[in-house]
């Protein structure tokens, strides 16, 4: 047994054997860690995600953290998809490659992932276990299971939720209050047959003497309750909470999220959503909305932002404040379009002809990404520019838990002119010392508000004089020296004056963080600097940068455009880089994989 100091806390490693399977965990301070991953894996259509979701939401009630991601393809039916749990007392933010419970609906998943249960259970219909049947396989007829509760196979999703619990020895109360909650507006009888088929399914494990269960130390915590939250519901939720009142989309996986949470609430906010036909339309609606006054965001992935880029520039020469949205996934051209990367940075730093502020943010978690948001409504309005957020299918659909987000001291600022301020002499595009002018909205009582996407004076008529365009185009750009002074530092996460630093930004930073953590403990002088606010950089990251040993970025694309960014932006080169473009995330396991094959540790 080894013993090592961090933070103050005493960490044991152990490996422990329990009727005959090898059990891995830490105790930490005399109290084991509970750290579960559950995998469902099965066709498009077989209801993964419904499994997923109904297992994930109640662990959360029961007082556990919950981090959970799909893997899926894009078509309707068919293919090998699934379901990622990871189950803890205490919160995390990344997957795990050990499985400890792989359910199986369909043949695929078996053979897929067989590999990754090393000391774990197969749980699987009975009908497609054929020859894969071991040691350590439970073997449950679902599709009877319901048939034999309703005369349908409609409830063997359920009947495997209830086979997951008894093969945990898991309490099934809040399960059956969460099926009541969810199911009642069907009615009384439809509650009653799910009920039925989760006590069935639960009955068949619990009563069917296989070997080894019950070895999971997994009881309710006693808490106050938990929200679980994917990143484009965050980005939603902030949007609302920014007081967004206009939001035009073209749907884009895996963008959509967001446009459906903030429609699921308009009426509340009293905010619009509009369904435009391309994204052309839906950025110039969105710009539109915000020349009239309102708070305005548009959602995308890479493709439809290619179609953006017109109305991006737009907005830059107009100093129209908007927000977007950019959900990347792997390209070029429609790529992988249900998978994961950090492929667009390039992209969005340089989209647009000719030279204009713009601000870009990376959100590293859910709760992060409401964050972001709420910010990047105040800087869109206060610098009137347009302010991208960058996020990629693994933090849109990753499902993280919180305590509930604090909201009782957001505070909305509009920046705009007031009235009272307002004279016959205003002009839209009054040349300023720190390049913002006052802005007065079309219809406000005194102001004439006139723009043009020509090259404009100060009172907004076209003006295409030589000495005019030195003037307009200074001023636009002397807004990035207060953006600037915005600008929000890396988080540093582990021990300080590190031998080695990883530096990663956007959603790796759960993956990346636990990486530093198991490394920490094995006595590895390793820290994270990850970024989040992406463009432009805070004045002191040079400082900090500097102070560094050898420097590892890591990032989700082949040619390494962070790592790009800080040379082209702040001199820093780093000294090695890690790429991963195969459509998966990092996970805290592949980045120490990957630290090894360097030599670096």
């Amino acid at each position: 047994m080894k013993v090592s100091f961090n933070h103050h806390y005493l960490y044991f490693r152990f490996q422990h054997y329990y009727n005959g399977f090898l059990l891995n965990g830490v105790i930490l301070g005399g109290i084991i860690i509970v750290d579960i991953n559950i995998k469902i894996g099965g066709e498009a259509g077989q209801g993964i995600q419904t499994i997923g979701s109904v297992l994930s939401r109640t662990f959360v009630r029961d007082g556990f953290y919950v981090y959970g991601n799909q893997f899926y393809l894009s078509r309707v039916r068919g293919g090998h998809n699934y379901f990622h749990i990871r189950v803890s007392d205490h919160p995390i933010y990344a997957l795990d490659e050990k499985i400890d419970v792989l359910v199986a609906l369909d043949n695929q998943t078996i053979p897929e992932h067989i590999e990754e249960v090393k000391e774990g259970f197969v749980l699987a219909d009975e009908s497609i276990v054929g020859d894969n049947v071991s040691e350590n396989t439970v073997s449950v007829p679902f599709t009877e299971i319901s048939k034999d509760v309703s005369d349908k196979k409609l409830f063997s999703n359920t009947v495997a939720v209830g086979a997951v619990f008894g093969l945990l020895c898991y309490d099934l109360s809040t399960l059956k209050k969460f099926l009541s909650e969810t199911f009642k507006r069907k009615g009384d009888e439809v509650v009653e047959k799910n009920i039925k088929a989760a006590q069935a399914g639960y009955d068949y494990v619990i009563n069917g003497k296989f070997e080894g269960i019950c070895n999971y130390n997994l009881n309710p915590q006693p808490t106050k309750r938990r929200i679980l939250i994917n990143g484009n519901d965050s980005v939603g939720v902030g949007a609302l909470a920014a007081g967004v009142q206009f939001l035009s989309a073209y749907p884009m996986t895996p963008s959509t999220g967001v446009m459906t949470r903030v429609a699921a609430h308009a009426d509340d906010f009293n905010a619009v959503v509009e369904q435009a036909e391309d994204e052309i339309a839906a950025i110039n609606m969105a710009i539109g909305a915000s020349f009239a006054g309102v708070r305005a965001m548009t959602t995308t992935s890479g493709g439809g932002f290619c179609l953006m880029t017109e109305g991006l520039g737009l907005s830059g020469i107009t100093e129209t404040p908007v927000v977007i949205f950019l959900g990347q996934r792997p390209g070029p051209a429609t790529g992988l379009p249900t998978m994961t990367e950090q492929g667009d940075l390039n992209f969005v730093l340089h989209a647009a002809q000719g030279e204009f502020p713009r601000c870009v943010l990376a959100p590293r978690t859910a709760k992060d990404a409401f964050n972001q948001t709420r910010r990047a409504f105040d800087i869109a309005d206060k610098y009137q520019i347009p302010v991208l957020i960058l996020s990629d299918q693994h933090l849109a659909d990753g499902l993280f838990t919180y305590e509930r987000f604090a909201t009782s001291d957001l505070k909305i600022n509009r920046h705009l002119l007031e009235d009272r301020f307002v004279g016959s002499d205003y002009q839209r595009y009054t040349i300023t010392e720190s390049g913002i002018s006052p802005r007065a909205i079309p219809g406000q009582n005194g102001a004439l508000v006139v723009a043009d996407s020509d090259e404009h004076n100060e009172a907004g008529r076209i003006d295409q004089t030589t000495g005019n365009r030195i003037r307009m185009n200074e001023k636009r750009l002397r807004k990035v020296d207060g953006l600037t002074d915005e600008m929000q530092m890396p988080v540093i996460h582990g021990i300080d004056g590190a031998d080695i630093s990883l530096i990663g930004w956007g959603s790796t930073y759960g993956s990346l963080a636990e990486a530093v953590d198991i490394l920490n403990r094995d006595e590895v002088s390793i820290n994270l600097i990850h970024f989040s606010d992406i463009y432009p950089f805070s004045h002191d990251t040079v400082s900090l940068l500097d102070g560094l040993n050898t420097t590892i970025c890591v990032e989700n694309n082949a040619t390494g455009q962070f790592a790009r960014l800080l040379r082209a932006e702040l001199g820093f080169e780093v000294s090695k880089k890690m790429l991963r473009y195969d459509g998966l995330p990092f996970t805290p396991q592949s980045v120490i994989r990957e630290l090894k094959g360097m030599g670096v540790i």
